[in-house]
């Protein structure tokens, strides 16, 4: 087993230019530890081992404390940040992602770490679990593989998919490699589909709840997953999105995801994200706060403890911090920071915190994304279902997943997202972005339900913020408050917003060959203003 992992490594070469440590490495690598060849005979540990790195990759982490520091650089100052969902209050963290100076460490570390660490266990999978021999495990890797692999071309676009590791590697265009996504999980589908049985995952599986690590289950994720996808390129590739929307909801495929439930996630596992929010340095993003506040959403305080005013050092309020005064009192509110402001102090260090902890399960998948994503594939035509329903299903589920309550008036709500004060300074105030409302309304354009329908999704979807990013840079959807300031030097429009981030930039002189290749297949420049192949800038009906 170990020789496809250091072979691959070998064959990597000057592909990957690390600049962090590879801190409890084997630790990432096992199951349980460390596992001798021999040992791993037994009960097909051999073929079971890299899927415990795999599954810890998809939302990058090493389930070890004193490694949080890499989710943090792989997603949570990027696309947990882009997406709108939180925000640093560390003043030395606005001259970079924020103000869009994009921070080539920071944007690099999701390919370095998804290619160093989770690609090579991937590899082995690959080897070790044909079809013929190995049915159960094959199709787990082919779905394992979608979902870490799919994060990484939404974040960049082209990729390395096919052959890696081996003398056909090369990159792939977003649209080749989407289509390839499509194969692999409809081989997937249909080995799980005809599975009798004979073979257990359930010793490896930590993604589903307990009592539902079946071959069944998986089979409904690799559906939801399918659909996902099918909706994410319904603007560029409309009758793809349309084939691959239809094959996920066959019933004779073996279903979706469709209770609170069924959320698929990281059981048991160390959550990165509680593990950064505990050095205080994941803070609500001003964007939720005009969502959630604006809507009386019962969920805000599932999502998000309350701010508090400055204090001095025996606790006695000030109304001052990092020597910067208060406008008004915040104590007690839900207040969220404004991407961009650029300032140098922490003077939002009082603001709201996610309640996020390291035993919150890690969540990949959601029924209430999937009853959403059936709401779109109704509205574009793909199904016959009704709308609104799902979307309502959507919302409840959603309600049902974070214990939250009042879901029927929530439904009826007509109640808009709030317009953003600063706490500090009131240039970094901030009109409400739109006026959509909870209600659904039968009336309304496909636009305006697009709006409706995403919007809830993106509230829901939370706190997968590469997820959130991806569906919001593809519709619109939210929309969101623009930056306050753009450091990007011309190259990501204040308005459009932030479309991708560019690749490794050590590559033009370490690996000028790969550069060269995924800048061709990308299409345009490699900065963070390129569209992506899905991201065309509008809707199609």
């Amino acid at each position: 087993m170990n020789k496809i992992k250091y072979t691959t490594a070998l064959l990597l070469g000057g592909l990957l230019s690390f600049s962090s440590c590879t801190d409890n490495f084997a630790d990432f690598n096992s199951t349980e530890g460390a596992y001798t060849d021999e040992l791993q005979k037994y009960d097909n540990q051999t073929n079971l081992v890299p899927f415990s790195t795999i599954q810890k990759g998809i939302i990058y982490q090493t389930g070890v404390d004193g490694t949080d520091w890499q989710y943090q650089i792989v997603q949570n100052l990027v696309a947990d940040m882009f997406c709108g969902y939180f925000h640093d209050m560390t003043g030395s963290f606005n001259a970079n992602n924020s103000t869009y100076n994009l921070n080539n460490g920071w944007t690099s570390a999701m390919w370095v770490y998804t290619y160093g660490y989770v690609m090579p266990s991937i590899a082995d999978a690959e080897a070790l679990n044909t079809e013929k021999e190995w049915p159960l495990y094959h199709a787990i890797t082919k779905i394992l593989k979608v979902a870490t692999l799919h994060r990484v071309s939404d974040y960049y676009g082209p990729i390395l998919y096919d052959g890696f590791g081996t003398a056909d590697q090369k990159p792939q265009s977003q649209e080749e490699v989407y289509k390839r996504f499509f194969e692999d999980l409809g081989t997937a589908v249909n080995i799980l589909k005809d599975y009798k049985g004979g073979i257990s995952f359930e010793s490896a599986d930590f993604m589903m709840p307990e009592g539902k690590r079946t071959p069944a289950q998986w089979l409904k994720f690799a559906n939801s997953l399918r659909l996902r996808l099918a909706m994410r390129v319904s603007n560029a590739a409309p009758e793809l999105a349309e084939e691959q929307a239809k094959a996920a909801l066959d019933a004779a495929n073996g279903g979706v995801l469709e209770t609170a439930n069924e959320t698929v996630g990281e059981y048991g596992i160390r959550n990165p994200l509680g593990g950064v929010a505990g050095w205080s340095e994941v803070y609500m993003n001003a964007n939720l706060e005009s969502f959630l506040k604006g809507y009386n959403d019962p969920r805000l305080k599932s999502y998000f403890n309350p701010a508090q005013d400055g204090r001095d050092k025996d606790g006695n309020i000030i109304k001052e911090v990092a020597g910067v005064k208060q406008l008004g009192s915040i104590e007690g509110d839900y207040k969220g920071v404004r991407q961009g402001t650029g300032v140098a102090d922490n003077r939002y260090s009082t603001h709201s915190q996610t309640t996020i902890t390291t035993g919150s399960k890690i969540i990949v998948m959601s029924a209430a994304e999937v009853w959403f994503l059936r709401a779109e594939a109704a509205l574009r035509g793909y199904t016959s279902e009704d709308v609104e329903n799902c979307y309502k299903q959507g919302i409840t589920v959603s309600f049902s997943q974070w214990d939250a309550n009042g879901v029927s008036d929530y439904l009826e709500s007509e109640e808009t997202p709030a317009a953003y004060v600063d706490a500090f300074d009131k240039k970094f105030d901030a009109d409400a972005p739109t006026s959509i409302t909870p209600k659904w309304d039968e009336s309304a354009t496909p636009e305006q339900k697009l709006e409706r329908i995403i919007t809830q999704k993106w509230l829901a979807l939370y706190p997968e913020g590469c997820e959130a990013w991806a569906e919001q840079r593809r519709t619109g959807y939210p929309q969101l408050i623009k930056v306050a300031v753009n450091n990007s030097g011309n190259t990501i429009s204040t308005d459009d917003m932030i479309r991708r981030v560019f690749f490794n930039q050590d590559y033009k002189t370490d690996n000028k060959a790969l550069y060269d290749a995924l800048v061709g297949k990308l299409g345009g420049a490699d900065n963070g203003g390129t569209r992506l192949w899905w991201d065309t800038g509008r809707n199609n009906f």
